[in-house]
Protein backbone atom coordinates (compact mmCIF):
# COMPACT_ATOMS: atom_id res chain seq x y z
CA UNK A 1 0.00 0.00 0.00
CA UNK A 2 1.11 3.53 -1.09
CA UNK A 3 2.27 6.56 1.53
CA UNK A 4 -0.04 8.52 -0.46
CA UNK A 5 -2.70 6.00 0.90
CA UNK A 6 -1.67 5.00 4.11
CA UNK A 7 -1.31 8.80 5.10
CA UNK A 8 -4.40 10.20 3.60
CA UNK A 9 -6.51 7.68 5.38
CA UNK A 10 -5.08 8.34 8.71
CA UNK A 11 -5.52 11.65 8.33
CA UNK A 12 -9.34 11.13 7.77
CA UNK A 13 -9.40 9.10 10.81
CA UNK A 14 -7.73 11.47 12.72
CA UNK A 15 -10.51 14.53 11.69
CA UNK A 16 -13.43 11.65 12.08
CA UNK A 17 -12.35 10.97 15.63
CA UNK A 18 -11.63 14.63 16.60
CA UNK A 19 -15.07 15.55 15.03
CA UNK A 20 -16.80 12.90 17.31
CA UNK A 21 -15.41 14.22 20.21
CA UNK A 22 -15.88 18.26 19.69
CA UNK A 23 -19.75 16.95 18.73
CA UNK A 24 -19.68 14.91 22.19
CA UNK A 25 -18.68 17.87 23.82
CA UNK A 26 -22.58 19.20 23.59
CA UNK A 27 -24.69 16.65 24.15
CA UNK A 28 -23.71 12.89 25.36
CA UNK A 29 -23.02 10.10 22.58
CA UNK A 30 -23.57 7.28 23.89
CA UNK A 31 -20.02 4.70 23.75
CA UNK A 32 -18.60 8.17 22.50
CA UNK A 33 -15.15 7.07 24.38
CA UNK A 34 -14.77 3.30 22.96
CA UNK A 35 -15.32 4.64 18.95
CA UNK A 36 -13.43 7.96 19.62
CA UNK A 37 -10.02 5.66 21.31
CA UNK A 38 -10.65 2.85 18.50
CA UNK A 39 -10.51 5.31 15.60
CA UNK A 40 -7.82 6.87 16.83
CA UNK A 41 -5.85 3.90 17.38
CA UNK A 42 -6.46 2.71 14.18
CA UNK A 43 -5.45 6.19 12.83
CA UNK A 44 -2.08 5.75 14.97
CA UNK A 45 -1.64 2.11 13.43
CA UNK A 46 -1.50 3.33 9.96
CA UNK A 47 0.31 6.91 11.16
CA UNK A 48 3.13 4.61 12.47
CA UNK A 49 3.38 2.34 8.81
CA UNK A 50 3.32 5.52 7.06
CA UNK A 51 6.05 7.10 9.33
CA UNK A 52 8.31 3.99 8.81
CA UNK A 53 7.99 4.24 4.74
CA UNK A 54 8.92 8.23 5.16
CA UNK A 55 12.04 7.85 7.30
CA UNK A 56 12.73 4.33 6.44
CA UNK A 57 13.85 4.64 2.45
CA UNK A 58 15.45 2.50 0.20
CA UNK A 59 18.39 5.65 0.28
CA UNK A 60 18.91 5.39 4.07
CA UNK A 61 17.10 6.87 7.35
CA UNK A 62 15.42 10.27 6.36
CA UNK A 63 15.61 12.29 9.69
CA UNK A 64 14.17 15.57 7.23
CA UNK A 65 12.10 18.72 8.91
CA UNK A 66 8.58 17.10 7.73
CA UNK A 67 9.63 13.28 8.46
CA UNK A 68 10.64 14.39 12.19
CA UNK A 69 7.73 16.57 12.59
CA UNK A 70 4.88 13.23 11.74
CA UNK A 71 6.92 11.66 14.04
CA UNK A 72 6.86 13.67 16.81
CA UNK A 73 2.90 14.26 16.30
CA UNK A 74 2.80 10.32 16.19
CA UNK A 75 4.31 9.98 19.51
CA UNK A 76 2.24 12.98 20.81
CA UNK A 77 -1.03 11.72 19.91
CA UNK A 78 -0.01 7.79 21.26
CA UNK A 79 1.44 9.79 24.81
CA UNK A 80 -2.22 11.91 24.61
CA UNK A 81 -4.58 8.47 23.98
CA UNK A 82 -2.42 6.66 26.71
CA UNK A 83 -2.89 8.97 29.35
CA UNK A 84 -7.05 8.96 28.26
CA UNK A 85 -7.14 5.63 29.77
CA UNK A 86 -6.19 6.87 33.37
CA UNK A 87 -6.85 10.62 33.17
CA UNK A 88 -10.26 12.57 31.79
CA UNK A 89 -7.82 14.10 29.05
CA UNK A 90 -9.82 12.80 26.24
CA UNK A 91 -10.89 16.55 24.81
CA UNK A 92 -7.42 17.02 24.26
CA UNK A 93 -7.40 14.78 21.42
CA UNK A 94 -9.95 17.76 19.86
CA UNK A 95 -6.70 19.65 19.42
CA UNK A 96 -3.82 16.91 19.59
CA UNK A 97 -5.61 14.89 16.18
CA UNK A 98 -5.99 17.66 13.63
CA UNK A 99 -2.39 18.88 14.38
CA UNK A 100 -1.31 15.04 13.91
CA UNK A 101 -2.95 15.58 10.11
CA UNK A 102 -2.04 18.42 9.64
CA UNK A 103 1.92 16.59 10.37
CA UNK A 104 1.32 13.81 7.70
CA UNK A 105 -0.21 16.31 5.21
CA UNK A 106 3.10 18.22 5.16
CA UNK A 107 5.03 15.42 5.39
CA UNK A 108 3.06 14.20 1.96
CA UNK A 109 3.05 17.53 -0.01
CA UNK A 110 6.29 18.53 1.37
CA UNK A 111 10.21 16.68 0.28
CA UNK A 112 12.01 19.31 1.65
CA UNK A 113 15.74 19.03 0.70
CA UNK A 114 16.61 16.34 3.70
CA UNK A 115 19.02 13.45 1.80
CA UNK A 116 18.76 10.16 3.27
CA UNK A 117 21.52 8.82 5.48
CA UNK A 118 23.01 5.55 5.83
CA UNK A 119 25.81 6.56 8.83
CA UNK A 120 23.48 6.98 11.82
CA UNK A 121 24.98 4.45 15.29
CA UNK A 122 23.01 3.01 16.84
CA UNK A 123 24.26 5.93 19.16
CA UNK A 124 22.28 8.46 17.36
CA UNK A 125 19.14 6.35 17.19
CA UNK A 126 18.87 6.84 20.57
CA UNK A 127 19.43 10.11 20.60
CA UNK A 128 16.62 10.71 18.31
CA UNK A 129 14.18 8.54 20.22
CA UNK A 130 15.03 10.65 23.19
CA UNK A 131 13.98 13.55 21.34
CA UNK A 132 11.14 12.56 19.98
CA UNK A 133 9.25 11.56 23.01
CA UNK A 134 10.71 14.24 25.01
CA UNK A 135 9.01 16.95 22.53
CA UNK A 136 6.25 14.99 22.55
CA UNK A 137 5.83 14.78 26.63
CA UNK A 138 6.68 18.83 26.41
CA UNK A 139 4.01 19.09 23.31
CA UNK A 140 1.44 18.03 25.90
CA UNK A 141 2.77 20.37 28.52
CA UNK A 142 2.27 23.11 26.77
CA UNK A 143 -0.95 22.20 25.53
CA UNK A 144 -2.31 21.54 28.92
CA UNK A 145 -0.44 24.86 29.97
CA UNK A 146 -2.68 26.83 27.13
CA UNK A 147 -5.29 25.21 29.02
CA UNK A 148 -4.89 25.94 32.41
CA UNK A 149 -4.30 29.83 31.59
CA UNK A 150 -7.65 29.79 29.68
CA UNK A 151 -9.22 27.79 32.75
CA UNK A 152 -7.67 30.41 35.59
CA UNK A 153 -8.59 32.98 32.83
CA UNK A 154 -11.78 32.14 32.65
CA UNK A 155 -12.60 31.21 36.56
CA UNK A 156 -11.44 34.65 37.64
CA UNK A 157 -14.06 36.22 35.56
CA UNK A 158 -16.99 33.68 36.73
CA UNK A 159 -16.90 32.27 32.96
CA UNK A 160 -17.15 28.37 32.67
CA UNK A 161 -17.57 28.05 29.03
CA UNK A 162 -14.09 25.99 28.61
CA UNK A 163 -13.57 24.95 32.44
CA UNK A 164 -17.25 22.95 31.84
CA UNK A 165 -15.04 20.63 29.70
CA UNK A 166 -11.76 20.01 31.31
CA UNK A 167 -10.81 18.34 34.41
CA UNK A 168 -10.58 20.36 37.90
CA UNK A 169 -7.56 23.00 37.50
CA UNK A 170 -5.73 21.33 40.60
CA UNK A 171 -6.00 17.98 38.91
CA UNK A 172 -4.28 19.70 35.55
CA UNK A 173 -1.70 21.76 37.37
CA UNK A 174 -0.53 18.36 38.70
CA UNK A 175 -0.54 16.49 35.15
CA UNK A 176 1.32 19.52 34.36
CA UNK A 177 4.29 19.26 36.72
CA UNK A 178 4.28 15.74 36.06
CA UNK A 179 4.55 15.97 32.46
CA UNK A 180 7.37 18.51 32.78
CA UNK A 181 9.78 16.67 35.42
CA UNK A 182 9.38 13.65 32.70
CA UNK A 183 10.36 15.75 29.65
CA UNK A 184 12.81 17.29 31.31
CA UNK A 185 14.05 13.56 32.21
CA UNK A 186 14.00 12.87 29.30
CA UNK A 187 15.43 15.96 27.20
CA UNK A 188 18.97 15.82 29.77
CA UNK A 189 18.71 12.15 28.22
CA UNK A 190 18.57 13.60 24.71
CA UNK A 191 21.26 16.30 25.05
CA UNK A 192 23.88 13.51 27.25
CA UNK A 193 23.56 10.90 23.86
CA UNK A 194 23.93 14.18 21.58
CA UNK A 195 27.34 15.50 22.90
CA UNK A 196 27.72 11.35 23.46
CA UNK A 197 27.34 10.61 19.86
CA UNK A 198 26.96 13.18 17.29
CA UNK A 199 30.85 13.88 16.21
CA UNK A 200 29.78 17.30 14.23
CA UNK A 201 28.11 19.12 17.07
CA UNK A 202 30.13 22.11 16.20
CA UNK A 203 28.84 22.06 12.79
CA UNK A 204 26.88 25.62 12.59
CA UNK A 205 23.10 24.41 12.30
CA UNK A 206 23.88 21.91 15.24
CA UNK A 207 25.72 24.04 17.31
CA UNK A 208 22.59 26.50 17.17
CA UNK A 209 20.40 23.77 17.89
CA UNK A 210 22.06 22.44 21.00
CA UNK A 211 22.48 25.89 22.17
CA UNK A 212 19.00 26.79 22.14
CA UNK A 213 18.06 23.28 23.17
CA UNK A 214 20.35 23.84 26.37
CA UNK A 215 18.56 27.28 26.83
CA UNK A 216 15.46 25.45 26.66
CA UNK A 217 16.26 22.92 29.57
CA UNK A 218 17.64 25.99 31.48
CA UNK A 219 14.17 27.77 31.51
CA UNK A 220 12.48 24.24 32.20
CA UNK A 221 14.60 23.50 35.23
CA UNK A 222 14.38 27.25 36.79
CA UNK A 223 10.52 26.16 36.48
CA UNK A 224 10.66 22.88 38.19
CA UNK A 225 12.82 24.98 40.67
CA UNK A 226 10.02 27.71 40.94
CA UNK A 227 7.16 24.90 41.92
CA UNK A 228 9.49 23.27 44.64
CA UNK A 229 11.17 26.48 46.19
CA UNK A 230 8.28 29.07 45.61
CA UNK A 231 5.34 27.76 44.68
CA UNK A 232 5.12 28.90 41.06
CA UNK A 233 2.00 27.31 39.65
CA UNK A 234 -1.01 28.68 37.14
CA UNK A 235 -0.10 31.88 35.14
CA UNK A 236 3.51 32.03 36.06
CA UNK A 237 3.59 28.00 35.10
CA UNK A 238 1.90 28.34 32.03
CA UNK A 239 4.45 31.55 30.55
CA UNK A 240 7.65 29.52 31.44
CA UNK A 241 5.97 26.25 30.39
CA UNK A 242 5.77 28.36 26.61
CA UNK A 243 9.28 30.39 26.63
CA UNK A 244 11.08 26.82 27.17
CA UNK A 245 8.57 25.24 24.57
CA UNK A 246 9.38 27.62 21.75
CA UNK A 247 13.02 27.73 22.30
CA UNK A 248 12.72 23.90 21.84
CA UNK A 249 10.52 24.49 18.65
CA UNK A 250 13.46 27.25 17.74
CA UNK A 251 16.20 25.11 18.02
CA UNK A 252 15.20 22.48 16.34
CA UNK A 253 12.58 23.21 13.65
CA UNK A 254 13.59 26.54 13.41
CA UNK A 255 17.33 25.50 12.27
CA UNK A 256 16.22 22.90 10.01
CA UNK A 257 13.34 25.35 8.48
CA UNK A 258 16.15 27.60 7.30
CA UNK A 259 18.89 24.69 6.35
CA UNK A 260 16.49 22.51 4.36
CA UNK A 261 13.81 24.90 3.11
CA UNK A 262 15.64 28.36 2.98
CA UNK A 263 19.15 27.51 2.09
CA UNK A 264 18.48 23.98 0.41
CA UNK A 265 21.13 22.35 2.72
CA UNK A 266 21.15 18.84 4.18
Amino acid sequence: MSAVLIGSLACSLYLLSAAIQFVGLEREIKSRQIIVRSIAILAIGLHSFFNYQKIMTPEGVNVGLYPMLSLISLAVTSLVLFSSLRRTVDNLLIAILPLAAFAIALALLSEGNYAPRNDLSGGIIIHIIFSVIAYGILTIAVIQAGLLSLGDYELKRHNMAVLRHIPPLQTMDTLLFELLWAGLILLSLSIASGFMFLNDIARPGLLHHTAITLSAWVVFAILLWGRYKLGWRGSIASRWTLIGFMLLVLGYFGSKLVLEVLLGRT
